[in-house]
């Protein structure tokens, strides 16, 4: 079994670095809203299925892909090229998302944060990433992506901290609160917490990696960011569960800049926002490149790299002005299951496992449930 030490960083920071992309920003007012009290218990219930589901995509990566190589199987191409199509449609879709949260965090910053003025600045950088794209290609930002991870990565460990702090203190002063539960039935709550799942989304990508690592070690780096990811967020959510009631009801988007603003460390919400820009616009050239490469792939090189990015640009303007951050949220995560589903079909097709046969299945039936049922928080 490879280690840690021997994974190579960059296969590793590949997955990390779009699970992070936005998640760790908006999941603390989705969770508050939804199940409240439960909000650590959702968590870890999001990230469980989507360790199901990354098994399916690990499993794909050692069964599938030789029997996709080979070309034989109909079915399974086609499963595999519907998967294809849909999952550029959820990269343009989290492009969208990650730059309306990028102008979210930047406009609260000046107490500027309107609905009119996020969609002008999310249209500013869409045209701005399209426009180098063509002029340049975005392979002269892609440098972005390392140094993204490296201060979320820092600027998690600040949070982390400073909530803990904060936690601590409330206890030793018999102070310490919980949300109050907000959610009216079940259903409801699960439609909401459904619409999450884009927050863990990123465990696929070293699928995609095949021309530049073995087999063995994109399975690697997908489990391996799964847990580390799936720690880090259940803690996250843990710690910032009795600072939640500080928000009295109020969440929005930004709401993790109030959160900090309540930490011991004064300099944290101005962190939070740098944070929110550089790893937001760098996921946005990130999926922008990957959805690109696959338009590319999927019309056998008919559509060229500019045409590409003008495609992407006017789809995700066109969302950015039909929809808030919370509901491209959930349309992501809708998107992104319908990705998962069909992942999950060709698992289905590819293996002469009745185990594995039975588990893709059912994982089918729940994508096609959030699919189907997710609905945006507020």
């Amino acid at each position: 079994m490879q280690t840690f030490s021997r994974l190579p960083f960059e296969l590793l920071a590949t997955p990390l670095a779009s699970i992070f992309g936005s998640g760790f920003l908006v999941i603390v007012p989705v969770l508050a809203q939804s199940a409240g009290p439960y909000m650590t218990v959702a968590m870890a219930a999001v990230c469980l299925l989507a360790y199901l589901v990354g098994s399916i995509i690990r499993h794909n990566i050692r069964v599938a892909e030789p029997l996709l190589a080979d070309g034989q199987d109909s079915t399974l191409n086609f499963l595999e090229r519907s998967a294809d199509i849909s999952i550029v449609v959820a990269y343009v879709i989290s492009i969208t998302l990650y730059l309306h949260i990028l102008a979210s965090f930047v406009l609260s910053g000046i107490g500027q944060d309107t609905p009119l003025y996020n969609n002008l600045l999310t249209s500013a950088v869409i045209i701005i990433i399209a426009g180098v794209g063509i002029w340049r290609g975005l392979g002269v930002l892609g440098f972005m992506e390392k140094w993204a991870l490296y201060v979320t990565f820092i600027l998690i460990a600040l949070v982390l901290a400073g909530f803990g702090l904060f936690d601590f203190q409330a206890w030793q002063q018999n102070a310490l609160q919980m949300p109050a539960a907000q959610f009216n039935d079940l259903w409801q709550t699960c439609s909401i917490i459904a619409g999450t799942l884009i927050v863990v989304q990123g465990f696929e990508t070293p699928r995609y990696l095949g021309e530049q690592y073995t087999a063995d070690l994109r399975i690697q780096a997908s489990r391996q960011s799964q847990l580390i990811s799936a720690s880090i967020y259940i803690l996250f959510v843990l710690l910032a569960m009795p600072l939640v009631p500080s928000l009295n009801g109020v969440f929005d988007d930004h709401s993790l800049i109030t959160l900090a603003g309540l930490s011991a460390f004064g300099f944290l919400p101005a962190a939070v926002i740098f944070a929110a820009v550089l790893s937001q616009f760098s996921a946005a050239v990130a999926d922008t490149l990957a959805a690109s490469g696959n338009l590319s792939e999927i019309s056998a090189k008919r559509i060229s790299t500019p045409v590409s990015y003008l495609l992407i640009a006017g789809f995700a303007l066109l969302l950015t002005w039909s929809a808030d951050t919370f509901e491209i949220l959930a349309l992501a995560s809708r998107a992104f299951a319908a990705y998962y589903a069909l992942q999950c079909l060709v698992a289905w097709r590819a293996t002469d496992s009745a185990r594995v046969k039975s588990s893709s299945l059912i994982l089918t039936a729940i994508m096609l449930y959030i699919v189907i049922f997710a609905v945006p928080v507020g």
